[in-house]
């Protein structure tokens, strides 16, 4: 956070040192110009303690300066000051709503004071504003922290997803993800437990929770009851398919064949069914077959790596 701070400061002290050397002629011009230009100095020496003073007694000659106070409120922010800061940013916000920087450190420091609702205005209208991409991500995970907290979680996914596209291997924002998605998750089961507690959909859900643990026997039975109940619902078949062709046994493999079959009836151009089948037909020595549907396969999509690689072999083995 620190080094987005340093370089909105670094822009308003630009403005305020070309306001310091302006303004003369009378005595308070002359005297808010010195404390300016004092404070510029200190800030040249990274002692921002001694430079907060001097730009406290400008904004107290010049009240209605923006850039003096913009800057005072950030000074204080990044010393620590969240409370004594927003005063002095929200008036440089009101009097110039166009520093959308600034309305970020604002937004950060209301949540920080436990003002939710300003905060959440003041992130909510300066993210989108924000140029600079290094403090739109510190904002924007400002705003998924706010969102998650609150349960506002499709909110957090929507930041996220602008996020990402900014940096998608950053480690906050890859775990924001994990946290977010992880809670969404965990909602949409409830929610669909409570709602239709001995639906396909159900089971089928269970089936995936039993998949994380390892627990295949039970994941297979929870596939098959959803089947029972709706025989025609998306996915299913194959997700059972994938399941038993992992199974070193023979017959179990072979009711794989069939739910891939079963997958296939359901949706024609359903390419990695029609490439699971070739592999199928391949391991039983059907070169012919194999060749049939990784062609298929590799027509349907042929960004597909496995298809491709599939149908190279056959071609090797058919010479």
């Amino acid at each position: 956070m620190n080094s987005q701070i340093r370089g909105v400061l670094g822009c308003l002290m630009l403005l305020i040192a070309g306001i310091g050397q302006a303004q003369t002629g009378t005595d308070p011009q002359a005297e808010f110009s010195r404390h300016i230009q004092q404070a510029q100095r200190y800030l040249a020496q990274k002692r921002p303690d001694l430079a907060i003073p001097e730009l406290q007694a400008a904004a107290t000659i010049n009240p209605d300066n923006v850039e003096t106070q913009g800057a005072l409120g950030v000074l204080l922010f990044f010393q620590g000051n969240a409370a004594e800061a927003i005063p002095h940013l929200r008036m440089a916000v009101e009097k110039q709503p166009s520093l959308s920087r600034i309305q970020g450190i604002l937004g950060i420091a209301e949540l920080h004071t436990q003002d939710f609702v300003d905060g959440r205005k003041d992130l909510e209208t300066a993210f989108p504003a924000i140029d600079d991409l290094t403090f739109k991500l510190q904002v924007g995970l400002e705003l998924v922290g706010f969102y998650r907290d609150s349960g506002e979680l499709e909110q957090a996914a929507g930041i996220l997803a602008q996020l990402k596209k900014i940096a998608p291997d950053n480690p906050e924002v890859l775990y924001a993800s994990y946290r977010t998605y992880s809670d969404l998750s965990s909602e949409a089961m409830i929610a669909l437990s409570l709602a239709a507690p001995d639906s396909a959909q159900m089971h089928q859900l269970l089936a995936h929770e039993e998949i994380k643990e390892g627990n295949t026997n039970a994941a297979i039975a929870q596939y098959r009851k959803a089947i029972v109940i709706d025989p025609r619902l998306p996915g299913v078949h194959f997700e059972l398919a994938e399941l038993l062709h992992s199974s070193q046994d023979p017959a179990v493999k072979k009711e794989a064949e069939r739910g891939y079959r079963a997958a296939l009836q359901e949706n024609p151009q359903d390419e990695k069914t029609i490439c699971a089948l070739a592999e199928i037909a391949e391991t039983r020595g059907d070169t012919q077959q194999a060749y049939d549907d990784y062609s298929k396969a590799v027509a349907l999509e042929p960004g597909d790596a496995n298809a491709k690689l599939g149908l190279a072999k056959v071609l090797i083995e058919l010479d």
